[in-house]
């Protein structure tokens, strides 16, 4: 084997193991010591020795066991280099003794995710950044990934997030799973990360794109764990059938030319029939609990989707009113894009564009695709065919898949001047 395949092997197989195991790593190490961006830098430091000493002598047989050991050693020498002194000598004893050994095992890992996601979700953070945090520690995601999904700059989001952790350090926050009794108060901002994971994975439906390829599983997983600690919360249960109606979509959101095919053009027999069952048996079961929040209405709106496609019913004014109640629990501009959308069918696209209009006073809405997406479909429609042409234009510009984008071309290319609206 060449030296080349020996550094496009390494570099595979630390890819790997970045998208297999970084939250676990990190959390394994943050746990124990209580500093976030200082587990960070260790398991980096790891991976940076790995990809110099793999090609040359090898992959190890356990590439995590020798990326944690790297980096707790790397751990122990910051500290070494920050602290003096007898008690300084007996904590850093302390914790080299605790892992001692060399040889590990992954599956006596514990998997420390849900300590950390707690600890990024304490109450003495801030709480606007509960989310991206638990994202970049637990997920791996880079802060102009993260300021993406959550409609800020790089910049911004990256100071938060540094400030976040230097709070978890200083103030001591534990990192452990609350008791049951302290667990709700968290549980939104847990549910918020988990389903902004997703999502992310979400805008990558063939799995191109390294950082985001194990998202939705990973974001599965997480509410599947939350939900063993909460059975019956039916937020849990509502987030895990929202994700699970999405991803059973994952298969018909392209053609066998790879390109993007819209939810109203999709073949359902291409749906994963297992998943929808499920999810609509979750969303039973969180009716039940007759206690209605944001993450069951999404579900419901999901299982409405479902629903029209599979039985051509225009269920047009149930999911308006979804929308309605799902805005009046979130306020959200991105819920308020898709109720304009779905005016349409029902009042007209005027009366739709006109709804987007009122939307659009969130100045964040100019940096998102599906907004001017949105507006160049209902402007096509009411025969605005210049301003539509406009709206595309920069949708185009906006949208990162490459897929999409071609959609949006062949929309606009179609584009014809009509009168009235239809």
């Amino acid at each position: 084997m060449t030296a080349h395949d020996e550094n496009a092997r390494a570099r595979a197989t630390a890819d790997a193991v970045a998208r297999r195991s970084y939250g676990k790593l990190v959390a394994l190490l943050a746990v124990r010591t209580h500093d976030v961006a200082g587990a960070e830098d260790a398991l980096s430091e790891a991976f940076a020795s790995a990809l110099a000493d793999w090609p040359g002598k090898g992959c190890p047989a356990n590439p995590e066991a020798w990326l944690l050991t790297v980096a707790r050693r790397k751990l122990i020498d910051a500290a070494r280099r920050r602290r003096s002194g007898d008690k300084a000598a007996v904590e850093l004893r302390l914790f080299a003794d605790e892992w001692e050994t060399n040889e590990f095992d992954e599956a006596q890992f514990p998997d420390q995710r849900l300590a950390l996601i707690f600890a990024c979700a304490h109450p003495a953070i801030d709480p606007g950044i509960h989310a991206p945090l638990i994202l970049q520690t637990v997920l791996g995601l880079d802060a102009a990934t993260i300021a993406s999904a959550f409609l800020m700059s790089p910049a911004a989001m990256s100071q938060r997030l540094v400030r976040a952790k230097h709070k978890i350090r200083r103030a001591g926050i534990p990192f452990r799973i609350p008791r049951r009794d302290e667990l709700p108060a968290r549980l939104d901002v847990v549910l918020d990360a988990i389903y902004a994971a997703y999502a992310e994975g979400w805008s990558d439906p063939v799995g191109t794109d390294v950082a985001r390829r194990e998202l939705p599983d990973e974001a599965i997983f997480l509410c599947r764990i939350v939900d063993d600690l909460l059975p019956d919360e039916p937020e849990v249960l509502g987030l895990l059938a929202l994700m699970l109606h999405a991803e059973a979509r994952r298969g018909a959101r392209r053609n066998a030319d790879a390109e993007y095919v819209p939810l109203e053009n999709q073949d359902p027999a291409l749906w994963d029939v297992k998943m929808i069952e499920e999810a609509e048996s979750l969303l039973l079961r969180a009716s039940a609990r007759n206690a209605i929040g944001r993450y069951q209405i999404e579900g419901a709106l999901q299982s409405a989707h479902v629903h029209r496609r599979r039985t051509g019913e225009a269920n047009w004014q149930a999911v308006v009113e979804l929308y309605d109640a799902l805005f009046a629990i979130s306020q959200s501009p991105v819920v308020a894009i898709n109720r304009a959308l779905a005016l349409a069918p029902l009042h007209g696209a005027r009366q739709a564009l006109d709804a987007l209009d009122s939307a659009a006073v969130d100045p964040r809405l100019t940096e998102y695709q599906p907004y001017w997406a949105a507006r160049a479909e209902l402007l096509a429609k009411v025969g605005a065919g210049a301003e539509a042409r406009h709206a595309y234009d920069i949708a185009i510009g906006l949208e990162r898949d490459g897929a999409v984008r071609r959609f949006l071309q062949q929309r606009q290319a179609a584009l014809t001047i009509v009168s009235g609206d239809s």
